[in-house]
């Protein structure tokens, strides 16, 4: 099996730059005893007395130390996500879940939040929501996409040196194997969600001796052969799959009330959703932000944002309405009116390119998209659409590391049915390569993201067990779409 490498044996007394100072860093809504410290590492960890890079990480002690039984890292989604805010944000539920059985810790990911990284110093265009995301043009032509796909490698290559070229599945394992022995801890429990999934994965694989209790959260296929670019395609399927969902709350009389009834059936509501779309390919409609459209690839990107959570659905109604009433203005949903942040676009954009090489021939993107249009018209062939990464300068620097059944059984998934960002076929897979190191707690629901996330009693009681007790479930489990009951206050 290949290896990543380890990373440099910890010296035998601490240097300043090998210890962690913790101070206080409590973020917007987080809890008041969050800490931060600044992690040095290698840009290269091939070569560690080069240059180095400043990593944020961040810890939630436990608040019950006689309960304590060890660490847990919360592995961000992305590639991209910052550590710093998922503790944030997350941190306060898993503490109150897990009774203090863990101190919690994360690290923004280099390029991420407080952390060192380079931007590739992308035109403002080609950072566009629709751009970024590689949308065709109307009737699937994709010869803009390549263009841009060409001039952000290039930008890439040109601005962005051997930091950027840092940014990588391989490398996050390594940081967190770093973080590992600069806590001082054996064993690292690990929670991964989303892209945090497949990192932690990627872990324990190669460290399962340093790995305690695994818990995959939203998870995509592990064949080396589909990293990246699969888990996109995929992701056209998806949302076909998750889709009726929001027909359904989208034609429940219920929705008459505040006006956003889009059909009186289900079945009538994705043919409406697809004609609209059509009309705005050829007559985008002006908005409340000058100098942006609405377009029909906009309005399938805010379909593809919304069916990640049911909380979307009510925003997504309103701007389907308004789209078709001649005399509304639009409001483009949040995010859609600025560029995205250079340093974001070049985080999520090189990992996927640095992790494995990508098809470099034009004409098969184009054979693609023209085929996952017939296919899939809710995502109009985007999926598959040509990215930066065909013409990316350099070949990958590791091999994606292969998901075996060697190891602990050790690991728990848990994953929601219908999730368009993650689907379930994806998972399925990563179940069968886990083989006996797994069980797998199914939600019978859509969206994307399980535990501690939506109230689901089984699927979340399944998760807590584990990590607090360590015992899984004796075989793959289903649980279906029912919120936990609502607790009576005693007394």
């Amino acid at each position: 099996m290949f290896s990543l490498g380890a990373a440099p044996s910890a010296p035998a007394v601490p240097r300043p730059a090998d210890r962690l100072a913790w101070t206080p860093c409590v973020q917007p809504g987080g809890p008041g005893d969050q800490q931060c410290a600044e992690m040095s590492v290698p840009v290269d960890h091939r070569e560690p007395g080069g240059a180095r890079l400043s990593l944020r990480v961040t810890r939630l002690p436990s608040d019950r130390p006689a309960a304590r039984r060890g660490v847990l890292l919360v592995a961000p989604g992305g590639p991209g996500g910052s550590g710093v805010e998922a503790l944030a944000h997350r941190g306060p539920a898993l503490r109150t879940a897990l009774h203090g059985a863990y101190d919690l810790v994360s690290l923004d990911p280099r390029g991420v939040g407080g952390s060192d990284g380079s931007g590739c110093g992308l035109r403002a265009d080609d950072r566009d929501v629709l751009a970024y995301r590689s949308w065709p043009g109307p009737g699937g032509d994709i010869r803009d996409s390549a263009a841009r796909a060409h001039r952000t490698a290039d930008a890439c290559a040109r601005n962005g040196g051997a930091v950027v070229r840092s940014y990588s599945t391989a490398n996050e394992v390594r940081d967190i194997e770093r973080l590992r022995r600069l806590l001082g801890t054996p064993r690292l429990s690990l929670y991964g969600v989303s892209y945090g999934t497949y990192v932690s994965a990627t872990y324990a694989q190669l460290h399962p001796e340093h790995t305690d209790r695994t818990v995959l959260d939203s998870t995509d296929d592990p064949d080396p052969a589909r990293v990246g670019r699969g888990w996109l395609a995929r992701t056209a399927a998806g949302a076909d799959e998750r889709f009726p969902d929001f027909a359904r709350w989208a034609a429940d009389p219920a929705r008459d009330r505040d006006g956003l009834r889009l059909a009186r059936r289900p079945d009538g509501v994705r043919p409406r959703v697809l004609a609209l779309a059509d009309r705005l390919d050829r007559a985008p409609r002006t908005t409340d932000t000058p100098h942006k459209p609405l377009t029909g690839n906009l309005l399938r990107q805010a379909v593809q944002q919304a069916l990640t959570d049911d909380a979307a659905f009510p925003d997504l109604a309103r701007l389907i309405v308004a789209a078709e009433d001649p005399n509304a203005v639009p409001a483009l949903p949040p995010g859609y009116a600025t560029p995205v942040p250079d340093r974001d676009a070049t985080v999520f954009l090189a990992t996927l390119c640095n992790d494995v090489r990508w098809p470099r021939d034009v004409r098969g993107y184009a054979r693609d998209v023209a085929a996952d249009r017939l296919r899939h018209p809710l995502t109009a062939g985007q999926p598959v659409n040509v990215t930066p990464c065909a013409f990316w300068h350099g070949a990958p620097a590791d091999r994606p590391v292969r998901i075996t059944a060697d190891g602990p059984p050790d690991v728990l998934m848990i994953q929601n049915l219908r999730d368009p960002t993650t689907p379930y076929a994806g998972a399925l897979r990563m179940r069968k390569a886990l083989g006996g190191r797994a069980r797998l707690v199914t939600v019978d629901r859509g969206g994307h993201g399980v535990y501690l996330a939506h109230g689901n009693a089984c699927g979340d009681r399944a998760v807590t067990e584990f990590l607090r007790t360590g015992h899984r479930p004796a075989a793959d489990l289903r649980c279906p779409d029912r919120p936990a009951p609502v607790e009576k206050p005693r007394g």
